[in-house]
């Protein structure tokens, strides 16, 4: 079993900025690659942002691309998303999840179903 737990969620101006962070215990693994999704009030759940196990590969959904920046710390078993020029549609609960293969690229990454375990997510509410 993973868990995980995402933290530094909050409420935040447009144009501001916001750390979310992502604690993994139990059996996880620097292999795994790490995802970060988020879900609008009444919407889908949909992709922001996946890393490689080393850290070396990224991929961002094109409506953060720029302004968040996805990254490990494999010493600590966390995954960060730094996020950067909030706008109002940023608003939403993210989550972050472990996919359940080792394998990273472009075409998987924004996969919901390849990720087996998820965080209880954190709220993120941009004001204008």
């Amino acid at each position: 079993q993973v868990q995980l737990v995402e933290s530094g969620g909050g409420l935040v101006q447009v144009g501001g900025s916001l750390r979310l962070s992502c604690a993994a215990s139990g059996r996880t693994s620097s292999t795994y690659s790490m995802g970060w999704f988020r879900q609008p009030p009444g919407k889908e759940r949909e992709f922001v942002a996946a890393i490689s196990g080393s850290g070396s590969n990224t991929y961002y959904a094109d409506s953060v691309k720029g302004r968040f920046t996805i990254s490990r710390d494999n010493a600590k078993n966390t995954v960060f998303l730094q996020m950067n020029s909030l706008k109002p549609e940023d608003t939403a609960a993210y989550y972050c999840a472990q996919k359940s293969s080792p394998y990273f690229n472009n075409y998987d990454a924004p996969r919901i179903s390849l990720y087996g375990y998820w965080g209880q997510g954190t709220q993120v509410t941009v004001s204008s």
